[in-house]
Parts: structure tokens; C-alpha cells; sequence
């Protein structure tokens, strides 16, 4: 299992600014690929109110289980491989309380946190057009994302240096003549348009 910190700046975009992006930072139609991620949570929402996220995530056939739960310097993200059968016999089933899972690490983070891993159901998904490149100390990324007939479009900055991070993040949000904006992430964005319909 990989752990790691995440620290990211996002910035949610209208799509003329995404498409000036998008031109501007030389990023080709190759560039952009298919991810689709499936969230996982109780009924009642308790990995939300735990301010944490658990999501399957398909990308080129590839399949991965992962966890995101707060951190002091960002977000502590887990992540473990699944074949594609275990994958998909999750999504279908709408549930992870399958033999092949159960022995996944993460899902024992989820238990020892007091959530029964037999309460988790899939509430969503979520696809996003997804293109990334290097730039100046860290990953940028350009997200067109499709959800319950939602279509939005964002900016994020995935960078190992918050207060660098965010130095160029706001200089790059400048020369564009972006305005910030209160950027919820993907999974939170899914529980509010669910949570309207």
C-alpha cells in the first residue's frame, strides 16, 4: 500500500478560462485522459462527517482503491492496487464487503475507525477528462469533470511545498486574470448535487 501527503491547490474554472488554459499552457488533445472515480460511504455519511473520502478509481483498464483522510499538512492519501475483477465485482455489487477486499489494508484504516466495512455502499461516480503537466515545482492539472448531468471544470496544483505552491498557484491564477474561487473537491461536489437533485 502507498501513503503519502497530498497538498494541492484547486480552483474551479468557467470554460472559456478552461480552454484559455488549456491553449495557453500548450496542453494537446492527447494529453487528456478518462478517469472515472466510484465513491464509497455509508448511508448515512459517516467517512464525510469524518472529513475523509474512499473511492475506486478506473484509469486505462488500471484499477485503485483509495483512501483520503485529513492531515495536518494537507491530506494523508492511501492507495492499493485492485485487479479489475475485484474492481468491478465491487462497483456492480455496489458494495466492498467481498472476501477479495477484505483483506485490503485500507479497508482495516476504515474499520479501526469505527465504520463497518458492511455499511459502505456506492452513493456515485464521478468521470473526468484529466490532463496533467510539469510546471515550475509541482504537477498541474486541467479537470473537465461529468456528474448527475453536472459538467465543471477545474484548475488543480499538486506540489510537495505548500508555501511555494501556493506562491505560484496565486501568480499563475493572476496572469490569467482568474478570479479564486472557494473550490470544493470532486467528492464533495458529487454529495452537494446529489444531495439538490
Amino acid at each position: 500500500m502507498d501513503k503519502h501527503i497530498e497538498i494541492e491547490f484547486k480552483n474551479m474554472l468557467t470554460k472559456s478560462e478552461f480552454e484559455l488554459l488549456k491553449e495557453s499552457l500548450k496542453f494537446n488533445a492527447e494529453d487528456f485522459k478518462s478517469q472515472t472515480n466510484y465513491y464509497f460511504d455509508t448511508p448515512d455519511f459517516q467517512l464525510k462527517k469524518k472529513h475523509s473520502a474512499l473511492r475506486i478509481r478506473e484509469k486505462n483498464g488500471y484499477y485503485e482503491l483509495t483512501l483520503k483522510q485529513p492531515h495536518e499538512h494537507g491530506l494523508l492519501e492511501s492507495n492499493d492496487t485492485l485487479t479489475a475483477e475485484t474492481a468491478q465485482k465491487a462497483i456492480h455489487a455496489k458494495n466492498l464487503n467481498q472476501k477479495e477486499l477484505l483483506q485490503h489494508e485500507i479497508l482495516s484504516i476504515i474499520n479501526d475507525n469505527g465504520i463497518a466495512i458492511e455499511d459502505l455502499t456506492l452513493f456515485g461516480s464521478l468521470k473526468t477528462i484529466r490532463a496533467e503537466k510539469k510546471y515550475k515545482d509541482g504537477l498541474l492539472v486541467l479537470d473537465n469533470s461529468y456528474y448527475l448531468n453536472e459538467v465543471d471544470y477545474e484548475l488543480e496544483y499538486e506540489v510537495s511545498d505548500r508555501a511555494n505552491g501556493e506562491v505560484i498557484f496565486g501568480d499563475l491564477l493572476a496572469e490569467y486574470r482568474i478570479p479564486i474561487r472557494k473550490t470544493e473537491n470532486k467528492v464533495r461536489r458529487l454529495y452537494n448535487r446529489k444531495s439538490s437533485l
